[in-house]
């Protein structure tokens, strides 16, 4: 595990994002609030900030941090849904795998609630938007 001790704790804030394609069922359930399990956006927002706030206890070697707030964000264009986890607070070191912790487990859970009606989902373009804060200073996807 990194030592972060001797780090100043400085205001840092990460963001990732990734997306599922749906079929056209699993889509339209959505649409029309009838999915078998119930509000999908709904569970899949707690869900995601559970993820994020256990992340340390999910990937090895991370640090359990102090998260001061989380976003989820959905945006649906026709079969596809857009996740965005944004994370943040003061700590000594970044919150990269907690936002993409949570935005992965919001896209899973996505999965698993719509599973019954369509098995042939794809989960993919996970990856980190922007971050900012300590001493690697700000990042940004160029993609």
């Amino acid at each position: 595990m990194v030592d972060v001790s001797t780090k100043e704790a400085t205001s840092r804030t990460a963001t990732a994002s990734g997306c599922i394609v749906l079929g056209s069922n699993a889509s339209a359930a959505i649409d029309d609030d009838s999915t078998p399990k119930g509000d999908v956006f709904s569970t899949a927002r707690i869900g995601a900030i559970t993820a994020v706030k256990r992340t340390w206890e999910l990937i090895p070697l991370c640090h359990p941090l102090r998260i001061g707030g989380v976003d989820i964000e959905f945006s649906k264009d026709g079969n596809t849904i857009s996740v965005t986890c944004t994370v943040k607070g003061v700590e000594s070191t970044g919150f990269e795998m907690e936002a993409l912790t949570g935005v992965t487990t919001a896209l899973l859970i996505i999965y698993d609630m719509t599973k019954a009606l369509d098995r042939g989902m794809e989960i993919g373009e996970v990856r980190l938007i922007r971050k900012s804060g300590g001493k690697s200073g700000e990042y940004k996807w160029q993609g």
